[in-house]
C-alpha cells in the first residue's frame, strides 16, 4: 500500500537538516548568466535499494550544494525539502544520498538540483528521477538484467541512436535493473571510425578519456563519465534503480589481484593499484552504499518483498590469480569470507526466490590465454582448482534443503540458458538449478562457449554470431537482456531472454518447489 501523504510528510526521512523556506522550483529571484549557474550534465541514479531505503546519485559540473524534494506522488504534491551534501573536486563532484525511513512508500519520485556554493540564487535546473521501492507484501515483480557496455571499441554512435539496448529495457517498465559487471571498458580506448566488414562506417563519439587505456584516478572516472553521455543511459537511470557489479573492465582484462600487468599500453604495471584507482571510481559513479564497517565491499544481499532476494556476488576482488584451475586444494575465486557469506545467507533466506548475480558464469569456459579466467577448468572430471568453492556451496545448499535458486550472469558476450542437473554431472551431491546468461548491453558479440560437464550443465537455449564471426558492433543486433517476472499471486517465475529489439527469443517459467 502506498504511504499516505501525511504519513509520508511526518516519518523522518534522514539525509540531511530541512531547508529553509526557500523551494527548489520556480524561477530564482535573480536573473543571472547561465555560466553562473551550476549544471548536472550526466543525469541522475538510485539504486542499493533495501525495504524503506535507497541511494540517490547526481553529479555537478563544480562545487556546489545538492538540494533535494522527496515526494510520493509525481507532481511533488507537498513534497519534503532537503539538503544533501556538497559536490566537492575531492569525489570528482559526484554525490551520493542514502535516504532512510521510506517505510509504506511504493514509489518515490525525487528532485535533485546543485546551489553554487556562496551565491544560493545560482540554482541549476531541477533533474527529477523516480524508483519503486521493495513491497512488503507479495506483489508482482519485475526486473531486468544484462551486462558489459562499451566494449571491444564500440562506443556511443550518434548515427544509430546511441546505446538503444537501455531504451529497450527502459520500456518494458522493469521495478530494478541488475548490471552484471564490465559497467565499463577502462582497457578499451575508441577511435572516431571503425570501418567494417560490409565497407559501412562506424562512428564514435570520443572524449580525451577514452584515447587511451585508465591508469590514472582521474582516467577511470573519465571512463564512468563517458558513458552518461548517452541520451538512452541517462533517461534509464532516472527511471530504473540499479544494483551494480564489477568484473574485470572495470580495471583491465582478466586482472586479479597481485598481477604484474604484461601490456606496453600501461606505464602502471601493479595490477592492484591501477584497481584501487578503479575501485574508487566506481564507487563515486554508482549509487552503491557503502557500510562503515567495510566501505569497499561489493557483495551484499537485497530483500525485495517476501518472495525475492538478490544475492550480489563479487568473483573478481578477493580471486587467486588466474591458472591451470586444476589444484587439488583448491583455488579462490569468491575466497572465504563471501562464499560462507553466501552459504549462509542462502540457507537463512525466506524469500520464495533466491537470485544470485554472478558476475561470470559457472560452467562456461572461459580462457585467459592458455589460463582459466572463471569458475569452469575444462576438465569434466572432479572438482579441481576453483570448482571446489562452487562444489562447497551447491553441497551446502544440498544438505541444508535449500531450494528456488536461480543463477543471473552476463561476461561471454551472447546470451543462454544452462540447466544444471546432479544426473549429468561428475559432482553429483546439488540440487538442479538454472542458470540464465545474457549481455552484451552495448559491446562486441561472441560466442558460443564451451560447457565443463563437471556441475552437469545443459544448453536450454543459446543465441551467439554466426559460426566464424566475433566482435561484431551492436549494429547487427547481437545485443541481449534478461527479463525477469515474479507471479505476485502464484509465485511463479518466468525468466525471458530479449535481444535489442525487444523480441523474446526464449522463455521459461520456473515454478518454486515447497519446502
Amino acid at each position: 500500500m502506498s504511504l499516505s501523504r501525511r504519513r509520508f510528510l511526518s516519518q523522518s526521512i534522514r539525509a540531511g537538516s530541512l531547508l529553509g523556506a526557500a523551494g527548489l522550483v520556480g524561477a530564482p529571484a535573480i536573473v543571472m548568466a547561465e555560466s553562473r549557474r551550476p549544471a548536472m550534465p550526466y543525469g541522475v541514479m538510485s539504486g542499493d535499494m533495501l525495504p524503506g531505503r535507497a541511494m540517490l546519485w547526481s553529479r555537478c559540473d563544480r562545487p556546489a550544494h545538492l538540494l533535494l524534494e522527496l515526494a510520493d506522488n509525481a507532481e511533488f504534491r507537498n513534497a519534503r525539502k532537503l539538503e544533501g551534501p556538497t559536490a566537492l573536486p575531492a569525489s570528482d563532484f559526484t554525490t551520493k544520498l542514502d535516504i532512510t525511513g521510506l517505510d509504506g512508500v511504493d514509489t518515490l519520485h525525487y528532485r535533485l538540483r546543485f546551489a553554487a556554493l556562496g551565491e544560493r540564487d545560482a540554482l541549476s535546473e531541477p533533474t527529477t528521477g523516480h524508483l519503486r521501492l521493495a513491497p512488503r507484501q507479495s506483489r508482482d515483480v519485475r526486473f531486468v538484467w544484462s551486462g558489459d557496455t562499451v566494449g571491444q571499441g564500440w562506443g556511443i554512435n550518434p548515427d544509430l541512436g546511441g546505446m538503444r539496448l537501455y531504451e529497450t529495457m527502459r520500456q518494458v517498465q522493469p521495478d530494478f535493473f541488475i548490471h552484471s559487471g564490465d559497467t565499463i571498458y577502462a582497457d578499451g580506448p575508441l577511435e572516431e571510425r571503425v570501418e567494417l566488414d560490409n565497407g559501412e562506417i562506424w562512428r564514435n563519439l570520443v572524449t580525451p578519456a577514452k584515447t587511451k587505456v585508465a591508469e590514472t584516478l582521474d582516467e577511470y572516472r573519465g571512463q564512468f563519465a563517458y558513458n552518461l553521455l548517452d541520451d538512452n543511459l541517462r533517461r534509464f537511470n532516472a527511471e530504473v534503480p540499479m544494483l551494480a557489479q564489477w568484473d574485470d573492465h572495470e580495471t583491465l582484462n582478466n586482472w586479479y589481484p597481485g598481477e604484474i600487468v604484461d601490456d606496453p599500453r600501461y606505464t602502471e604495471t601493479n595490477a592492484s593499484l591501477l584497481n584501487a584507482r578503479a575501485r574508487r571510481a566506481f564507487m563515486e559513479y554508482m549509487p552503491v552504499r557503502q557500510w562503515p564497517d567495510s566501505p569497499e565491499r561489493l557483495y551484499r544481499r537485497f530483500p525485495y518483498g517476501p518472495d525475492l532476494e538478490i544475492f550480489r556476488l563479487d568473483m573478481r576482488s578477493h580471486r587467486g590469480a588466474n591458472s591451470a584451475n586444476r589444484q587439488a586444494q583448491g583455488a579462490p575465486i569468491l575466497g572465504e569470507d563471501q562464499i560462507s557469506w553466501l552459504l549462509a545467507g542462502l540457507r537463512d533466506s525466506t524469500a520464495t526466490w533466491k537470485v544470485v548475480a554472478a558476475d561470470m558464469p559457472i560452467g562456461l569456459v572461459v580462457k585467459d590465454d592458455e589460463r582459466f579466467e572463471a569458475v569452469a577448468n575444462a576438465d569434466p572430471g572432479k572438482p579441481l582448482g576453483r570448482e571446489q568453492e562452487f562444489a562447497r556451496l551447491l553441497g551446502g545448499l544440498h544438505d541444508a534443503g535449500v531450494s528456488n535458486v536461480v543463477w543471473l550472469t552476463a561476461d561471454v558476450h551472447y546470451t543462454a540458458a544452462h540447466h544444471y542437473a546432479p544426473e549429468r554431472a561428475t559432482f553429483q551431491d546439488f540440487t538442479a538449478f538454472w542458470e540464465f546468461v545474457s549481455g552484451p548491453i552495448h559491446a562486441g558479440t561472441f560466442g558460443p562457449g564451451e560447457l565443463d560437464d563437471t556441475f552437469g550443465p545443459e544448453v536450454a537455449f543459446q543465441k551467439a554470431p554466426p559460426t566464424g564471426q566475433s566482435n561484431l558492433p551492436p549494429s547487427r543486433g547481437y545485443q541481449f537482456f534478461g527479463q525477469v517476472d515474479l507471479d505476485g499471486e502464484s509465485r511463479e517465475l518466468t525468466v525471458t531472454l530479449k535481444d535489442v529489439a525487444g523480441d523474446a527469443l526464449f522463455s521459461r517459467t520456473l515454478a518454486p518447489r515447497r519446502s
